[in-house]
């Protein structure tokens, strides 16, 4: 389990420098994700059900891809009315927050008659992302809310939805009310990066869309980095991370589950705790022996700590401050007594949870927020999923002929240095014309 280090040590030293350097090589699985991505593009829904067939459901049939109406309405008789109940709060909540963020058309008019805008559309047409989670038996509803309500909001018309099927060709009635309770009304079963060629290139029976988001395996995110530039893509995630920022006033036992709650997500997932207090980062370390022993994941969990996670004492919360913005985190958490004096000095998270009653859960599932988030350092320039990733914006340049006059000599000016003749004359023209 993890021992506490001083960060002015070698070994704390090395084992910050180690998270800093963090990376997710995807590299490795490249040939063999090109050559499903040529299979779906030679042999579209055939391949599909081969590769489907192949890793997921041995007897899943070309015509049982999409999720019909019947299953639908199974579904919902499956699941319990406190899941609707929670399901429904969730996505309430993630409405009400992501409806800030639809950001309106816009147009200026100068005194010389000229006009400048922008127009804000959505997309035609998303395609969204659902890991399967253990054949189907952990069924990521959450992503379902997350991915798809910021598409909704955006004003998107055609949002699909694709998880791989279970062994018996079924999916997660779970994930089928979820998607029905934002509003999909296409769900397709088939997943890994064969989903993501499809939906990305079209096939016989499946539209392509123009962008792509939600979670994945390794084989799904190298998938996406290859079809970016041929769809949009929400981003290139790697596995989660947590970091903490503690004083001495923090609950050892809560940030001892914060940490696990990120390490049992993968062996490659990254939780730490920065502290100022010697003692609390011991009482930490007892509480994660005695937590872990709990825990459903626990090997996963274990590993994850061993491999990436560290308890490192600082000298004063400005120093963890410091290295928080180094890293920035995919999810941070201020467990300190005054977390709002310390909020302006954040400069690069993903989410930034304050007090010892926002868990990093809570925005998993239900405060609102996204919990599609940069990872692996990438919040320094990248930001969480949201109604912006749906849209796109035009601009708008009218030119009344008195504008046009005003600036002509500017622009042949400019074309001219920049040896462009043809810009330059395309103005030069018209002032021809003038005279």
């Amino acid at each position: 389990m993890l021992t506490p280090l001083f960060i002015s040590t070698k070994e704390g030293l090395s084992r910050l420098d180690a998270i800093r350097n963090r990376n997710f090589d995807i590299s490795l699985y490249e040939e063999q994700v090109r050559e499903i991505q040529k299979q779906i593009i030679e042999r579209g829904d055939e391949a599909i059900v081969e590769y489907t067939n192949r890793f997921d459901s041995p007897n899943l049939k070309k015509e049982e891809l999409v999720v019909t109406d019947t299953e639908i309405d199974l579904a919902y008789k499956e699941v319990s009315k406190d899941f609707l109940k929670s399901i429904r709060t969730s996505i309430k909540n993630v409405k009400e927050f992501h409806c800030q963020q639809l950001p309106k058309s816009w147009m200026i008019t100068k005194e010389d008659g000229s006009v400048l805008g922008q127009l804000v559309r959505p997309v035609d047409a998303a395609g969204l992302y659902v890991p399967g989670g253990k054949g189907g038996d952990t069924p990521l509803c959450s992503s379902v809310v997350m991915n798809a309500i910021p598409a909704v909001i955006a004003g998107v018309k055609r949002i699909i939805m694709s998880t791989p099927p279970n062994q018996q060709g079924k999916i997660s009635p779970y994930l089928i009310v979820a998607a029905k309770e934002v509003g999909i009304k296409h769900i397709y079963k088939m997943g890994s990066a064969w989903a993501i060629f499809a939906m990305a290139y079209g096939t016989q029976s499946i539209k392509k869309v123009d962008v792509i988001v939600g979670p994945g395996n390794i084989f799904v995110t190298l998938a996406k980095k290859l079809v970016s530039g041929t769809v949009g893509i929400d981003m290139i995630a790697g596995p989660s991370e947590i970091l903490i920022i503690a004083d001495k006033h923090a609950n050892a036992q809560y940030i001892a589950a914060d940490l696990l709650s990120q390490a049992e997500h993968d062996p490659m997932a990254t939780s730490i705790l920065l502290t100022d207090s010697k003692e609390l980062a011991q009482s930490v370390s007892k509480a994660l022996k005695e937590q872990i022993n709990n825990l459903p994941r626990k090997e996963i969990a274990q590993k994850s700590l061993e491999v990436n996670g560290a308890l490192l004492v600082v000298e004063k919360i400005e120093d963890a401050l410091d290295i928080a913005n180094q890293i920035a985190p995919e999810h941070l958490e201020l467990m300190v007594k005054e977390p709002w004096q310390l909020v302006g000095k954040i400069r690069h998270a993903g989410a930034i949870f304050l007090g010892e009653y926002s868990p990093e859960p809570i925005g998993d599932y239900i405060a609102g927020a996204n919990h599609v988030l940069p990872t692996m350092g990438t919040a320094k320039f990248s930001s969480a999923l949201g109604v912006e990733t749906f849209l796109k914006r035009s601009s708008i340049i009218s030119y009344s002929k008195e504008a046009f006059y005003k600036e002509a000599k500017d622009v042949i000016c400019l074309a001219n240095v920049e040896g462009l003749g043809a810009h330059a004359n395309s103005v030069a023209i018209r002032l021809k014309d003038e005279n």
